[in-house]
C-alpha cells in the first residue's frame, strides 16, 4: 500500500515520494502483464490478490457490455460502480438494469451527487452551459472519488482507438491525485472486435447505438454523429472539451516497455 502522508508535494497533490513509488509500480505491472491476453489479464487482476480492493467503473454505455461480460465470467459479485449524473438518457438508465440482469451482476452500486449538493451548486441544471468542466466535477468526478474511497485500483473500459488522448494507454496507469491505479483491460480492442464479441455472445446493445450514438454520456451534452466523424465527436460538440474529468489526472509517464 502507498503511504500518502509525506509532506513534499507538487502540483498534482500527490506526495513526491508516493509519486515515485506509484510510477515504479505502474511501470513494473505494465512490464509484467504486457503480453497477457484480455481474459487471462482480467483473471489475474481479480484472482491473484495484486490489489487489496478493486472495483469496476462502468457507464453502461455503447461498448460497456463487452467488459462487463468478461468480468461476469470471473466474478459476478465484483463491485460495479455506475454514476448516475441525474442528466443521463432514460435509455441508459433502462439499459443499466437490463444488462446487469442479463449478466447476473450482483453488486452494481448506483452512485450520485446528493440532492442537497445539487440544490446548492446547480439548482437549475444550467452549470453545464457556463462551466461544463465544473458540471462534470460536480456530477461525476467528485462522486466517483467518494465512491472509490477504500479501493486501491479500479477497472475502466478505455480503449486506444477512442481518442487521440487515449492512444498512449497501457494496461495500467495512475491517478495523480488519489494514488489509485487504473486498470485498462480493453486498450487494444478495436470496433470490429467489439462488435464481433457482442454478436457472438448475443449481448444486449445500448438502444442509442442504432440511432447514431457510438459514445454516450449525459443527454444534454451528447449528440449523434454523422458518417465519417470521430466516434466521440458527439460528446460536448462545439467545445474543446474531450474528457469528463475521470481520466485527466495522471502521473507523468515513466519508462514504458
Amino acid at each position: 500500500m502507498l503511504t500518502l502522508n509525506q509532506h513534499h508535494r507538487d502540483e498534482t497533490g500527490l506526495p513526491i515520494d508516493a509519486q515515485i513509488e506509484l510510477r515504479a509500480r505502474v511501470d513494473a505491472l505494465n512490464t509484467q502483464f504486457r503480453h497477457f491476453g484480455t481474459s487471462y489479464f482480467l483473471e489475474a487482476m481479480l484472482t491473484r490478490g495484486l490489489f487489496d480492493r478493486v472495483a469496476m467503473v462502468s457507464s453502461f454505455g455503447a461498448d460497456s457490455a463487452v467488459l462487463l461480460h468478461l468480468i461476469a465470467h470471473i466474478d459476478r459479485d465484483l463491485p460495479v460502480l455506475f454514476i448516475d449524473t441525474r442528466l443521463l438518457f432514460e435509455e441508459t438508465l433502462a439499459y443499466q438494469q437490463q444488462l446487469a440482469e442479463h449478466l447476473g451482476l450482483t453488486n452494481v452500486q448506483i452512485v450520485h451527487v446528493s440532492d442537497h449538493t445539487i440544490q446548492a451548486q446547480d439548482p437549475y441544471g444550467a452549470l453545464r452551459f457556463s462551466d461544463p468542466d465544473a458540471c462534470c466535477n460536480l456530477r461525476k468526478t467528485d462522486v466517483l472519488n467518494t465512491a472509490l474511497c477504500g479501493y486501491d485500483a479500479w477497472i475502466t473500459g478505455r480503449k486506444r482507438h477512442q481518442a487521440q488522448s487515449r492512444q498512449g494507454l497501457h494496461y495500467f496507469d495512475a491517478d495523480a491525485d488519489t494514488g489509485r491505479i487504473k486498470i485498462n483491460p480493453l486498450i487494444d480492442w478495436k470496433p470490429a472486435r467489439i462488435a464481433a464479441h457482442l454478436e457472438r455472445h448475443n449481448l444486449p446493445r445500448h438502444p442509442l447505438v442504432a440511432k447514431g450514438y457510438p459514445s454516450i454520456g449525459c443527454a444534454p451534452c451528447t449528440s449523434p454523429i454523422q458518417h465519417g466523424e470521430d466516434i466521440r465527436a458527439g460528446r460536448w460538440r462545439g467545445t474543446e472539451k474531450t474528457e469528463c474529468g475521470l481520466h485527466n489526472a495522471s502521473l507523468p509517464k515513466g519508462t514504458r516497455t
